[in-house]
């Protein structure tokens, strides 16, 4: 497997972070901009044992460690659902809890993986280049967890450093966000965007069609992308939607439907207005239903997208919303 290209908006942002002092960085701006993998290029350099301007060496003993997920002076603190799909370990307890079916995994950032947190920025440094804590999502932090941060956050140990990457920042806590240098993410331009895309293997007649899907985050068109998304799959949404076909979203889990249709709902009121759509192509778009409907519409899809993690059965929730999307584009003007 090769190496992910890193994106150069990214790079840019890592030297120019890494010239800078600080012992807490808030990397905040949309979700889909790269905030983890810079954070993650801020940890590599600030552990790795000859780095250079252009951040970690990549071939020392830290940086392998950290390519291999073991890493004593690094914690990192994400949703314990994201870790396993990324494939971080857990602590010992957490993983035996999940293993004998006490729990599930959590979508949150949990209070006492927190503590343990804590805990090791008080140790010392195993290998002696200081000790950094990533957390990823911050927002996944609620006020509990995020408590149990500020203390450590406000007077840290002298040798290690943090790194909090968020697509929320506003979800956060004010106490946490003084209490960081806060750095707003690049937003890439298009062609830039579309090189990227396709250095990392997607095909070129993909590459913009899937940018635009995914409101021109790029790392977010790289999963659609991944994860088998193509320029006609996205296309077909709407006239499938219309015919109330639920195929067309066939493994997209529930929140993508909800993200989906929110799309499609937003460009069918751009287009009912006269402005140019965002998300899909005007030739891909229906006669748009009357404002009214589409309002209402939006409405009710926001409502859906605050609940939508909850454990609803899956089929029964595609169809719901598969079948007010037909009715919906399918009403008169």
């Amino acid at each position: 497997m090769s190496n992910p290209v890193l994106p150069p908006w990214v790079a840019q942002q890592r030297d120019s972070l890494l010239a800078q002092r600080g012992h807490a960085w808030l990397l905040q701006g949309p979700s889909g901009l790269g905030q983890y993998t810079l954070a993650m290029e801020l940890v590599r350099a600030w552990l790795c044992d000859v780095p250079t301007a252009q951040g970690a060496c990549g071939q020392c003993a830290s940086c392998h460690a950290i390519e291999v997920h073991a890493h004593a002076d690094l914690c990192l603190l994400m949703p314990e659902a994201m870790m396993v799909e990324r494939g971080w370990p857990l602590s010992e307890k957490a993983q035996s809890d999940i293993d004998d079916k006490k729990r599930k995994a959590s979508k949150e950032i949990r209070v006492d993986a927190m503590r343990d947190a804590v805990e090791f920025a008080q140790r010392t440094s195993g290998r002696g280049r200081g000790k950094a804590v990533l957390v990823y999502p911050a927002e996944r932090m609620n006020h509990i967890t995020a408590n149990a941060l500020l203390k450590t956050l406000e007077e840290p140990p002298g040798d290690v450093k943090f790194v909090l990457a968020t697509g929320a920042a506003h979800q956060l806590l004010p106490t946490i966000r003084s209490r960081c240098m806060g750095h707003n993410m690049v937003w890439p331009e298009k062609d830039v965007s579309t090189a990227w895309l396709q250095a990392e293997g997607v095909p070129a007649a993909d590459a913009g069609v899937l940018l635009a899907a995914a409101g021109s985050r790029p790392e977010d068109a790289l999963q659609w992308a991944r994860a088998g998304r193509t320029a006609h799959s996205w296309s077909a949404i709407p006239r499938a939607v219309g015919q109330g076909l639920l195929t067309v979203f066939a493994d997209w889990a529930p929140a993508q439907v909800v993200d989906a249709l929110q799309k499609l709902c937003h460009d069918l009121l751009l287009a009912r207005v006269g402005a140019a759509p965002r998300f899909f192509a005007a030739s891909d778009l229906p006669a748009s239903p009357s404002v009214a409907a589409l309002t209402q519409w939006s409405k009710d899809l926001n409502a859906t997208a605050r609940v939508v993690e909850h454990p609803f059965n899956a089929g029964l929730l595609l169809e719901s919303l598969v079948g007010r999307a037909q009715n919906v584009l399918n009403s008169r003007p």
